[in-house]
């Protein structure tokens, strides 16, 4: 919490009132009302977020849901929701978790044409072949309400990444439609309410990469590896703090 709380002070000290300061302040009041829009909606029937994935039975460890991803074809995004067992991660709290992934069409758009080469050079992803490109994860609890954001290494996915400067630019242009409304609307907004928080846990993710990297050969590779970076978050102080 005291590094999400520096980064905020951080942000307004160098921003002070200028138009940018303005505007992002806007957009996380924005999607903090989305946000609030959504779990309102739930409660009033008494629905959870992730009823569309499952139908009413009971989740399994592993599957993806839905099978096949959520994807939004026009956007150039997808994403997936899954478990682990409790054993995966020794004293974790969370349900599980989305992984949020860019389709093909977004990369260039978004891609650092200066830093991009550097960083698939120094971890050795020439020729590495992958349908997407992996962004971040949002854990949730059994509630449904978003807990933690983190990163993980490419072996885990089975696909690749950019360099944190393109995937936090692939991140602030999200957009989704993939069916399952709702949890469309709270992946985007969580990654609008925590904007200046994901730039610095993709900036501790390539530092971790890098590092390794320097150890020689199969950084992405490692299983030894596997989250990379991780904030916990709690919504309900970040929206207090932005109302």
């Amino acid at each position: 919490m005291h590094a999400e709380v520096w980064r905020q002070e951080r942000f307004h000290e160098v921003t002070g009132d200028t138009a940018i300061g303005r505007h992002h302040e806007a957009g996380q009041r924005a999607a903090g009302a989305r946000l609030l829009t959504c779990y309102r909606t739930l409660a009033k029937t008494g629905a959870h977020l992730l009823d569309s994935l499952f139908y009413g039975k009971a989740p399994q460890q592993w599957l993806h849901y839905p099978a096949d991803d959520a994807i939004d074809e026009r956007h150039g995004y997808q994403w997936f929701y899954h478990s682990h067992a409790p054993s995966d991660r020794a004293g974790s709290t969370e349900h599980g978790h989305i992984h949020v992934f860019a389709r093909p069409a977004t990369w260039a758009p978004w891609a650092d044409a200066v830093g991009e080469p550097e960083f698939a050079r120094v971890l050795d992803m020439a020729g590495r072949q992958a349908s997407t490109r992996h962004l971040l994860c949002i854990g949730l609890d059994a509630k449904g309400v978003p807990q933690s954001l983190f990163t993980v290494n490419s072996w885990v996915t089975g696909d690749a990444m950019m360099s944190a400067a393109s995937t936090v630019r692939m991140i602030a242009g999200l957009r989704l439609s993939t069916g399952h409304a709702l949890i469309d609307e709270v992946i985007v907004a969580i990654t609008r309410l925590y904007r200046l928080q994901i730039d610095g846990l993709m900036q501790q993710r390539d530092a971790t990469l890098i590092d390794r990297a320097r150890l020689g050969p199969g950084t992405l590779d490692d299983e030894s590896m596997e989250v990379l970076s991780e904030l916990r978050i709690d919504p309900d102080q970040q929206l207090a703090a932005h109302r």
